[in-house]
């Protein structure tokens, strides 16, 4: 049987299928261009030559709090300076800001404006900590064979080069060791410092289980190695027959992208891992951390294309945080706009349970609801995996996968069978964010372990044997 092809007339135009997008809503291609610093009278007379040199802004990062506080005179009031002073006094993550992260916050709301939570606390929105809290929440050491390599995943490693990064974040999970000590840390914080001998110990370990393929370089941030530190550690896991992909995880790009434009010697350092790295069949990629769309400028753009124009794969990793990307159309604008320049979303991860930042959590029921609402905006490959990191060390469990959720209590319960077969992991939403029901019960300590054990019985009864 001969099939009839039917053919379009030439002259008949195509069936609109969706309507037409309206060019003004693409925001995700708008990035901020110009000399947008100037709007700090600190860097008001900064030329864009020493604005976009990785020596300047280092030099010029605020490491003092009455140094930040100095240069924001004239920018906010003297009650948003107050409250701030007052905030770091009880912040276990010491100060670090660089001027290009200064220069995107806006200044004329700063309360609600999404870079300033992540990086100035103020003592006005702060919450108790959730009571189940611990300062190692992720139990990194626990499942660290040799200071500063965490093997928790049977085929993956997580080295910790170094206990510095770039700028430090509120709401970092390494508060126990990333960083100076500051008044408000629980412990005396664990040293990482980048250190050769510490470093040796590492090779050895890993050299000397056949079953580690993927090695993550962290810390701190790989962005505050030297050039011939990134050689350093990227020949040598290179040299080990086993090692097949390795990743140097870094904040810089989000924080300070004027390094990958001007520091030429770390630029080639890392280019010369990569491109060995495929010479030898393995697989050498940059992870990194935007959370909010405003993040990414013109200059970002311009580092991701000179990263991607040397073949060099870049992964985003973010953080969920309430009042910074818990909204749809915040997450879903990331998301694309990373995308635009050639990063790939890659996790978000629920926020982890880390000292005086409880005002950043959200609940894992947002993060399920925004999962939802970005897949299928854009490609699969560009769409990111929402994830809880299982306090307790199960790991990266996908937001849904949980064994039972209480959304009355906030208590969910994880399983991870490949990582820790026979456990359970707990998480728990931030009080303030349940009923009144679930509040009242977390008032009462008597109830805390009953809360506990209940949702531990009723994943127990679902898990399978």
């Amino acid at each position: 049987m001969q099939l009839k092809v039917v053919e379009t007339p030439k002259d008949e135009a195509p069936r609109a299928v969706k309507p037409p997008v309206d060019p003004s809503t693409l925001s995700h291609r708008h990035l901020l261009e110009g000399d947008f610093w100037r709007r700090i009278p600190a860097y008001a007379n900064v030329s864009e030559a020493e604005f976009l040199d990785h020596k300047w802004q280092m030099k010029q990062t605020i490491t003092r709090v009455d140094k930040l506080l100095a240069a924001l005179q004239g920018l906010v009031s003297p009650a948003f300076i107050s409250d701030a002073e007052e905030g770091f006094r009880h912040a276990p993550m010491a100060v670090r800001v660089s001027p290009y992260l200064l220069s995107l916050v806006d200044w004329t709301k700063p309360y609600e404006d999404p870079l300033r939570r992540q990086f100035i606390p103020l003592s006005s929105t702060r919450l108790p900590d959730h009571p189940q809290l611990r300062f190692d929440s992720l139990n990194e050491q626990g499942d660290a064979p040799v200071q500063g390599l965490t093997h928790r995943y049977p085929d993956k490693a997580l080295f910790l080069a170094l206990d510095t990064c770039p700028v430090y974040c509120r709401f970092c999970t390494r508060s126990y060791a990333v960083g100076p000590d500051t008044d408000q840390a629980e412990l005396e914080k664990l040293s990482l410092k980048a250190n050769t001998q510490r470093w040796e110990a590492i090779f050895t370990y890993v050299a000397s289980r056949p079953e580690l393929e993927d090695i993550v370089i962290s810390g701190g941030d790989s962005y505050n190695l030297r050039a011939d530190q990134i050689r350093e550690i990227g020949h040598r896991l290179l040299d080990i027959p086993h090692v097949a992909r390795m990743r140097f995880a870094t904040k810089g790009p989000a924080v300070m992208p004027q390094k990958i434009l001007t520091d030429d010697e770390w630029f080639k350092a890392l280019v010369e891992v990569v491109h060995r790295g495929r010479s030898m069949a393995k697989d050498v990629v940059l992870h990194t951390h935007f959370n909010h769309p405003n993040e990414i400028t013109g200059i970002t753009k311009r580092a991701m294309d000179r990263l991607f124009g040397e073949g060099v794969t870049v992964r985003n990793q973010s953080v969920l945080q309430r009042g910074v990307n818990d909204q749809v159309e915040t997450m879903t604008t990331l998301v694309k706009r990373l995308a635009h320049v050639n990063v790939q979303p890659y996790y978000v991860y629920v926020h982890d349970l880390v000292k005086g930042v409880e005002e950043l959590r959200t609940t894992v029921d947002t993060a399920e609801y925004l999962e939802k609402s970005v897949r299928g905006t854009t490609a699969g490959f560009n769409t990111p995996t929402f994830v809880v990191d299982a306090p307790g060390g199960g790991g990266k469990r996908v937001v849904h996968s949980f064994e039972h959720y209480d959304r009355v209590t906030g208590i969910s319960v994880y399983t991870a069978p490949s990582v820790k077969p026979g456990q359970f992991f707990l998480y728990f939403d931030p009080i303030h964010l349940l009923s009144e029901a679930g509040q009242m019960r977390w008032k009462d300590p008597a109830e805390h372990s009953k809360m506990v054990q209940e949702a531990l019985d009723r994943a127990q009864a679902r898990a399978r044997r």
